[in-house]
């Protein structure tokens, strides 16, 4: 079904700046069997670790997040762009491939020693993601594993994580 599943992502030339092949998943999403494949996917790559939380980005990790929290039995915790949250926040400035944010997580949201996959649809430089588990860190959370429905090889984010176990789906 990998096959499958990579067909059904859309590339769109120079979005969202010249010179990017941005990997289109609403094709994917939008096609059930194809969506419930990519979480079973995911689920299945994830295997039988211990999890208390699952951590997914805005926005894309969103959709892909919440149902792997909702199939583990576990919490969902969102990590937004900047001004996003009501609350008391730890924040993280980082490098995207092109440009820097910030991301944001209310101080509540992961209690000390709690056990956390982090969830995105892409890996491309590894810049979110970093600046997620620096955030997990800041509240001090343990890391148990990092899942990404694409990884774009040639951009090299994995080495960015180097001693995190890392699930990926589809690898362009």
């Amino acid at each position: 079904m990998s096959g499958d599943l990579a067909k059904s992502i859309r590339d769109v030339p120079d979005f969202p700046k010249q010179g990017i092949l941005f990997k289109d998943i609403t094709t994917l999403l939008k096609d059930g069997p194809h969506f419930k494949a990519a979480i079973d996917g995911l689920l299945a790559a994830i295997g039988t670790k211990r999890i208390d939380v699952v951590v997914g980005m805005e926005s894309r990790g969103f959709i892909f997040g919440a149902p792997i929290a909702y199939a583990l039995g576990v919490g969902f915790v969102p990590v937004r762009k900047l001004g996003k949250l009501p609350a008391d926040i730890v924040s993280v400035e980082y490098e995207l491939e092109y440009g820097s944010a910030t991301l944001e997580m209310h101080t509540d949201a992961i209690a000390p020693g709690a056990r956390v996959l982090i969830v995105d649809d892409l890996l491309a430089t590894g810049g979110t993601v970093a600046g997620t588990i620096d955030l997990v860190k800041q509240l001090k959370g343990e890391i148990v594993g990092l899942a990404f429905l694409i990884e774009l090889t040639a951009l090299h984010g994995r080495d960015r994580l180097a001693g995190y176990e890392i699930a990926t789906l589809l690898r362009f």
